[in-house]
């Protein structure tokens, strides 16, 4: 079963750093890739919006490999902020070797953030019951490094 592991650097120099030393390790060049959001988008049609088109599709794709929601939105957060993505799939040994490096290099630790839902006082709701223990996902960026994240498909 193929293995791919995603590194989302706020550096994009970094992934080229990335992409480099992966090789160096030896692994096959074609299972690497590095995804930035585009400097401008090609209108396809009439009916065609560039740049969620863009979105959507990448975000299919994270979730085809086992990205959650909370993740996928974090990631595509992360090229909107001028951020950089680096996908690479093969063997357990091979991705494990490749998360390390960009772990390495400052990959952002994305995870799914809980909490409460908030409670907002002198709102009345009264037929509805509270939710005090229930909890609510979001994507969240933490520090960098640490962050490569490992997805099996």
């Amino acid at each position: 079963m193929p293995k791919t592991v995603v590194g989302l650097f706020e550096n994009p120099r970094a992934v080229d750093e990335a992409v480099r030393d992966i090789a160096a390790l030896g692994f096959p060049v074609q299972q690497v890739r590095t995804m930035q959001e585009p400097t401008s988008f090609e209108v396809s049609g009439v009916m065609s919006f560039p740049r969620i088109d863009f979105e959507t599709e990448l975000g299919r794709e994270l979730k085809r490999i086992g990205a959650t929601i909370p993740e996928t939105q974090a990631y595509i957060a992360g090229l909107r902020r001028g951020g950089a993505l680096a996908f690479a799939t093969g063997s357990e040994e091979d991705v494990s070797a490749a998360g390390r490096v960009m772990n390495r290099l400052g990959a952002v630790n994305v995870e799914a953030v809980t909490g409460s839902e908030p409670r907002l006082p002198g709102v009345a709701q009264p037929n509805i019951t509270p939710m005090v223990d229930a909890k609510v996902l979001a994507g969240r960026i933490r520090e960098p490094g640490g962050g490569a994240a490992f997805f099996v498909w």
